[in-house]
Order: structure tokens, then sequence, then C-alpha cells
């Protein structure tokens, strides 16, 4: 069993930066991909970023490309989401959760955290 809890949400106006930190606890394995979601009120649930435990492989949606950095810490079991150049539309809910592949597919993804809210004012 994984419990991830994201951490690091808030207000920041459009051109800032934030980072989201995602914590588990639990069993994890070096195969498994920790993943970001974010939705955005009356919006479908959008894949953000992954990245692997084992070979820190990373994959990223293309609204974020460019923007947006994930990384971990093995040791404190600890993955972030880096914010850079944030606007408006990044205002979201955004979740981590564990997948054993490194996918954007978010069915693949289970143990989801109960989310961080970030709001970007203009």
């Amino acid at each position: 069993q994984v419990r991830l809890v994201e951490s690091g949400g808030g207000l920041v106006q459009a051109g800032d930066s934030l980072t989201l930190s995602c914590a588990a606890s639990g069993r994890t394995f070096s195969r498994d991909a920790v993943g970001w979601f974010r939705r955005a009120p009356g919006k479908e649930r959008e894949f953000v970023g992954a990245i692997t435990w084992g070979g820190g492989n990373t994959i990223y949606g293309d609204s974020v490309k460019g923007r947006f950095t994930v990384s971990r810490d093995n040791a404190n079991k600890a993955v972030y989401l880096q914010m850079n150049n944030l606007k408006p539309e990044d205002t979201a809910v955004y979740r981590c959760a564990v997948s054993s592949t490194l996918t954007t597919w978010m069915k693949s993804y289970s143990y989801w955290g109960p989310g961080a809210q970030v709001t970007v004012s203009s």
C-alpha cells in the first residue's frame, strides 16, 4: 500500500514560480512512476508530468513543457513539481498518483493524493 500527500499549493501571480511536493509513504518500487495531474474548474483532468523512482526518466504534457519540471528525492520518498512562469490557465487542483509504468494514461495511476490547490491570478 502506498499513501501520497501533496503540499505547497497556494495563490500566486502570473509569471511567478511555485513548487509542489508529493510525499510518499509505504511500499515503493524503482520501476514505478509518480505522475502529476490537474483539474481546472469545469475541465477534464489533465496529465502534467511524471517521473520514475528508479531512473528518473520524465515525460510531460504539452501544455507545460518547458515551464514545469518533475524531480524526485528517493531518500525522502518525495516527488516535486517545479512550476515556472505560471499562467492563469494553470489554476487547478494538482494531484499525484502512482503507476507501474511511465505513462500519460490516467487510468494507469492509483493511490491518488487528496490534491493541492494552485491559483494563479492575472
